[in-house]
């Protein structure tokens, strides 16, 4: 599909009929004026192109109201498909979806250690490429990337991409000239966050953070159903929220940020550092080879020393988002990312935290659950991106 036919989509009248299809599941087109206060002749001249465009199809027949039984209208989820991109530090994960979130297809590219900003485009583009050779049959309406780093979203420039030490790269552009569809490009924490409150139904909450803790350490903030990015697009960067005034130094430049001491990299430092002192632990075997994954391994075979780092990291985590609770207050927050593997490790210290440290007794009670969306978080939250743009969704 053409750029163009994407943004003739997106009219404001076609985006409520179609959200109030997606949320409903099935509804007759009597409901849906009923419901949207749209006029019959306006609903049944939109739904008219929504079936001829593909975007949506009529289902059984619903219950009568008297008269005939009428025609319900559901999503056409695999009429359409999205391409997602997750920029992770070490690989690139490209996925299709169709437009109900279920995974059609995926690829994934390492990235090579050396990067300027041309190669690493013509590496977003060889993976579109091989995605759209493999499923040629279908009908793309757009390409969400979900970036590390601070990402300037209404140009689609990555700013500053840190652990690909390459900033400015127009990926938008690129994108959009390669493949002429509408591309959206996201910071990754944002866009799981994006993700979480669209595939598993956080929409209804008026607000949610999504917390993305794996190399680094991102949150994204949804506000009434929209990502909130702040004056200068940097809400949400907790990864350099200071929580040691005299800690180690980060990769920003700063001391004692977050980052450097429930990160990936931080976990695995931290278990490291401790066997060096004389500690005993099953970690010895690593030593210099040590990652968060072995410590969260060692951790569930019973290895106290590893139990300990996960526990600490869990409360950093927690003081961070103490701190968060108490400025946005949301409503839930949701932990993902790979760190988030590690389970009751790091979610119990996070929860016993706030309990101890949240100012009202409803703060203490903040729900914090880990994320359903698994290793597909960031890229599915790209989907998003997409869909948030057809549907703009509306939380009441």
């Amino acid at each position: 599909m053409q750029r163009g036919s994407f943004q003739w989509m997106k009219s404001i009248n076609k985006s409520i009929i179609l959200n109030k299809i997606r949320t409903a599941g099935s509804i007759s087109r009597a409901q849906i004026a009923k419901e949207t206060q749209l006029t019959p002749p306006t609903v049944g001249s939109i739904v008219k192109e929504l079936l001829e465009q593909g975007l949506i199809k009529e289902s059984q027949l619903g219950i009568s109201q008297g008269g005939r039984k009428p025609t319900l209208l559901v999503l056409n989820t695999n009429g359409f498909h999205i391409i997602g991109i997750d920029v992770g530090p070490s690989d690139i994960r490209f996925i299709i979806s169709d437009l109900a979130g279920k995974i059609v297809d995926e690829v994934e590219q390492k990235i090579a250690q050396e990067l300027t900003n041309d190669s690493f485009l013509n590496m977003l583009t060889s993976g579109v490429e091989l995605l759209i050779t493999k499923q040629s049959s279908l009908q793309y309406i757009g390409i969400g990337v979900a970036m590390h780093g601070v990402v300037d979203s209404e140009q689609g420039i990555s700013i500053f991409a840190p652990n690909l030490n390459l900033r400015n790269i127009p990926i938008k552009d690129h994108l959009e000239a390669a493949f002429e569809m509408d591309v959206k490009v996201e910071n990754d924490a944002k866009s799981l966050a994006l993700g979480e409150a669209w595939f598993e139904n956080q929409m209804t909450a008026k607000s949610m953070i999504a917390v993305n803790v794996g190399r680094g350490i991102g949150a994204g903030l949804v506000i009434d159903g929209k990502l909130y990015s702040g004056e200068h697009g940097i809400a949400g960067e907790i990864g350099h929220m200071t929580v040691d005034l005299y800690g180690k130094k980060c990769s920003c430049g700063n001391e004692g940020c977050l980052q450097t001491v429930a990160s990936g990299p931080a976990i695995a430092e931290k278990a490291f550092e401790l066997l060096e002192q004389g500690n005993a632990s099953s970690l010895s075997e690593y030593r210099e080879t040590i990652t968060a994954e072995n410590v969260h391994q060692a951790a569930m075979e019973g290895d106290r020393l590893a139990q300990d780092v996960l526990k600490e990291a869990g409360t950093y985590l927690g003081i961070a988002l103490t701190n968060l609770i108490h400025v946005c207050n949301p409503s839930t927050i949701i932990i993902g990312g790979g760190v988030s593997n590690a389970d009751s490790f790091i979610l119990d210290p996070i929860m016993d935290t706030i309990k101890t440290r949240a100012i009202s007794e409803r703060a203490k009670r903040t729900p914090v659950y880990l994320s359903k969306l698994g290793e597909y978080g960031s890229s599915l939250g790209a989907v998003a991106l997409i869909l948030s743009e057809l549907f703009e969704p509306v939380v009441e």
